[in-house]
């Protein structure tokens, strides 16, 4: 896809630097990747937050699982 945008060039550059990207498309797929990343690790963190996992059984009963 094909996007005009209006960014400051400092910005750009800054991204370009970070990434280690060769150019500026390559600069913003890095970061909108990276972007779109930890927004789902933050969305998937709030939802361990809201309903966190709940195990069966803890160490000692994995242990005794095991040895039998």
């Amino acid at each position: 896809m094909k996007v005009t945008a209006l960014i400051e060039d400092k910005l750009i550059q800054d991204v370009i630097e970070m990434s280690g990207a060769k150019n500026v498309t390559e600069a913003l797929r890095i970061a909108l990747r990276d972007y779109l990343s930890r927004k789902k690790l933050l969305e998937l963190s709030d939802q361990m937050v809201a309903e966190p996992v709940v195990f069966a059984y803890g160490a000692d009963k994995l242990r005794d699982i095991n040895q039998q």
